[in-house]
């Protein structure tokens, strides 16, 4: 996911009232950023285990309809983020590392289990309350609250920008901590793994 980033030092931007924050090597602009489906991308990344975990996929599952704002404060402490998705357009691309390819009957019903059995439909959002910044303005991190399956706990997304912009993240999460059941088949010997990441990857608009 997208996140706020540190101040390292700020520089007068030319020909603008806003001003650019410097990280590494990215100068990042103050104001209102939006970021969803068209530009970026929003994945799911699940891994099976138990005695059958042959039989599954650890699967990449792509999050279609989400929206984020990013506000980049003057003074970077006031930097806020919000992201909203919506449950129901979660969509299994693909299944690695099982014994045949992943079908799409298979991805139809992986999708009504997400929907049906583990997210119900509900709406998945996450609110920043704080931002910190470490490795000199490399790596970022949001900590805020997260709302999942009607379940609201903490949670820190981390991401790390290049510099040209290119910004890569990942949230490790647990299921069960937000009341979910992690789907299980073949009599439970083969289980989707409770913990799994959330991937966020795109670009930062840059000076």
């Amino acid at each position: 996911m997208v996140a706020a980033v540190g101040l390292l030092g700020a520089e007068p931007q030319l020909n603008s009232a806003k001003r650019a924050h410097t990280i590494g090597q990215v100068r990042l602009k103050a104001g209102t950023h939006e970021f969803g489906p068209d530009t970026e991308h929003l994945v799911v990344k699940t891994y099976r285990e138990g005695l059958a975990a042959k039989a599954g996929h650890d699967l990449i599952i792509d999050v279609r309809q989400w929206e984020a704002t990013l506000e980049v404060g003057e003074d970077l402490s006031q930097s806020s983020l919000q992201l909203h998705a919506d449950a129901r357009s979660l969509y299994p691309r693909e299944g690695l590392r099982g014994i045949k390819p992943l079908t799409d009957k298979d991805r139809a019903e992986i999708r009504k289990n997400i929907d049906e059995k583990v997210l119900g439909g509900e709406p998945i959002s996450f609110r920043s309350s704080a931002v910190e910044v470490a490795d000199g303005g490399d790596r970022l991190s949001f900590r805020g609250e997260l709302t999942i399956h009607g379940q609201s706990r903490p949670a820190s997304f981390e991401l790390s920008v290049g510099p040209d912009g290119h910004v890569t993240g990942t949230a490790p999460l647990v299921q069960s901590e937000w009341g979910i059941k992690p789907y299980r088949g073949l009599m439970g010997a083969l289980k989707v793994r409770d913990s799994l990441e959330v991937v966020f990857e795109g670009i930062l608009p840059t000076d």
